[in-house]
């Protein structure tokens, strides 16, 4: 595993063959084959190798997934079975990234990297949400569900200019002062998550190799009232102007070396 210099990468670690185990508050659990996990190299050693095994690692910055340290922290070391759901098909395309080390550098290799970004992006939401639904109540987990419906639909109409949480409670056939509720017991607002969504579409389109957008164009597009809104929005929460994530977007998919001294470890670029 890289040192902790480089704490400012993630590590998603893809389970190939032999002994590996996860270990998170204190507790072991054997990896399978394809199972996932995140890592972080600034912390303590969330995975324990025995002899002969093989692990294949891509590493990605943090700040491309999005998240916070408390949702980061809620990840860490919890094992992804690759073996059904979204973390077969999270799974399936690493390992078939990983061995097209030909496309490393080219405009294919950028666009399948990206492709695995956003799909990480989404498996993080995913066990971030079944980590909120684990023990809850009959009624709490119908508010979830409810609240994953309004979540869809909010990504289908993120573009357009009129979705408020009038339209959105409006459209689902619950009052303004529930849809409220609802994103306040998950811990954010409506509006917040409205505006965090834009943002990652944003910088989703920014990122894009080979495409120039001009911010005010990206801006309007995805909702924001001017381009200085824009840019003061992706600066606090990206901790980065909307030029500087482009720039920094297009040469952050560099090839990693593999490094095999890591207990039978290897690792890819994400």
């Amino acid at each position: 595993m890289p040192g902790e210099a480089e704490g400012r990468f993630l590590y998603l670690g893809m389970h190939v063959r032999g002994p590996v185990t996860s270990v998170r508050a204190g507790a072991g659990r054997p990896l399978e084959p394809n199972d996932l996990v995140f890592c972080d190299p600034a912390r303590r050693p969330l995975l324990r190798f025995g002899e002969d095994c093989e692990m294949v690692f891509f590493r990605l910055p943090q700040c491309y997934l999005g998240v916070t340290e408390t949702e980061l922290n809620q990840v860490l070391g919890v094992p992804v079975r690759g073996g059904e759901g979204l973390g077969a098909l999270v799974s399936d395309f690493l390992s078939a990234l990983a061995t097209e080390a030909r496309l490393s550098g080219s405009t294919s290799g950028d666009r399948l990297a990206r492709t695995a970004v956003h799909l990480l992006s989404v498996l993080v939401v995913e066990l971030l949400e079944t980590d909120t639904a684990d023990g809850a109540t009959p009624a709490s987990r119908g508010g979830h569900e409810t609240l994953s419906r309004i979540r869809v639909f909010i990504e289908e109409h993120l573009m357009d200019p009129d979705l408020s949480p009038e339209s959105i409670a409006r459209a689902h056939h619950i009052s303004v002062r529930y849809l409220h509720k609802l994103f306040q017991n998950d811990g954010t607002t409506v509006s917040q998550w409205v505006r965090r969504r834009r943002l990652e579409s944003c910088r989703v389109e920014l990122g894009r190799a080979g495409r120039r957008f001009t911010m005010a164009a990206v801006a309007h597009r995805w909702g924001f009232s001017s381009p200085s809104h824009f840019s003061r929005a992706f600066r606090g929460a990206y901790g980065m102007s909307p030029s500087e994530w482009q720039s920094l977007a297009t040469s952050a998919f560099a090839p990693t070396a593999a490094d095999p001294r890591a207990s039978g470890a290897r690792r890819a670029p994400a």
